[in-house]
């Protein structure tokens, strides 16, 4: 008999369609399942699930759960509404997914770097004027997260010629990048970025970590691109600091409240791109796969992959 696995999400029926359609591809050997189709036995029997912003109280409904396997590499929103629980939590590891934010890392730091913000301003003021351009060997971008995603994003950036340095919380090394770490770390990355560049989780620790005092360590005229998660980035301290010119423009991809709120000022702002958290989506193509390789891991040989530090947040 198969094994069934309850697949819940909060997610759209043509998302749902896609994923269940790579699970019965990749997967044949389980029967992965929407929770409402499982009885009361199939409920206490299941020790996995997968799962994508799940309704806590449906895994409440599961209580054998070893381990939840996320399909988003973001996992903050779990451990908030799950305090109540002990089983193993999984992110996504989709190697994919790091490319794909490379990619998106590359296409707004060139956003920045070419003065696209400022020529979108004069096309609809009908302003015909050229600014002087910068050699990427001259503009040097701060990574601030050293993980699978910036390690990725600072590759791309060094293959398209800019200098880039690199901050995380714990000592880490990616050749051709100047790496820091702590607090006197994170003062001398952010006092030679012109462009700083959020990859970092949402843990207790980095919650606010962009404050006024740090983001006027960076530059005059500095970029911002956040692509972390919202609440990194202090946002009357951003609005501020975009006001007084001590930062140019920010690109913004994530927000403290998802989809951003019509009274939100970052969307009036004329210094800040606003963009729906599309930098790095999950791509259920590749995806899928990681997570057949880890179930079946799982049901042939009782592995569970590496789970979250709920401790750490990530």
């Amino acid at each position: 008999m198969k094994p069934v696995v309850p697949f819940i999400a909060r997610m759209s029926a043509e998302e749902r369609a896609e994923w269940m359609a790579q699970f019965e591809r990749l997967m044949p050997q389980i029967d992965v399942r929407p929770l409402a189709t499982m009885d009361a036995a199939e409920r206490l029997s299941a020790r996995v699930a997968i799962v994508a912003n799940p309704d806590p109280a449906h895994l409440h409904e599961l209580p054998g759960l070893v381990w939840v396997q996320s399909l988003w590499a973001g996992v903050e929103r779990l451990l908030g509404e799950l305090i109540d629980t002990d089983f193993a939590i999984v992110r996504m590891t989709d190697p994919q997914l790091a490319e794909t934010m490379a990619e998106a890392v590359l296409a707004f730091s060139l956003y920045l770097h070419r003065d696209i913000p400022l020529y979108l301003v004069q096309q609809r003021e009908k302003i015909w004027a050229e600014a002087l351009p910068r050699l990427a060997a001259d503009r040097h971008i701060g990574i601030l997260g050293l993980g699978n995603l910036g390690k990725a994003a600072a590759r791309r950036l060094l293959a398209n010629g800019f200098p880039v340095s690199g901050w995380s919380r714990t000592p880490a090394e990616v050749e051709g990048v100047e790496c820091f770490s702590g607090e006197e770390g994170l003062e001398r990355v952010l006092s030679r970025s012109d462009i700083a560049v959020v990859l970092l989780p949402l843990t207790p620790d980095t919650r606010g970590l962009l404050n006024t005092a740090r983001l006027a360590m960076l530059p005059r005229g500095a970029g911002l691109i956040n692509f972390g998660r919202g609440p990194i980035v202090d946002q009357p301290a951003l609005l501020a600091a975009l006001d007084e010119g001590q930062l140019s423009h920010a690109v913004l991809d994530v927000f403290a409240q998802e989809p951003l709120p019509a009274d939100n000022p970052c969307w009036s702002h004329p210094s800040i791109t606003v963009l729906p958290h599309i930098s790095a989506p999950t791509t259920p193509a590749t995806a899928a796969r990681i997570v057949a390789a880890n179930l079946s891991a799982y049901f042939e040989r009782g592995e569970i992959p590496p789970a979250v530090d709920r401790q750490r947040g990530y």
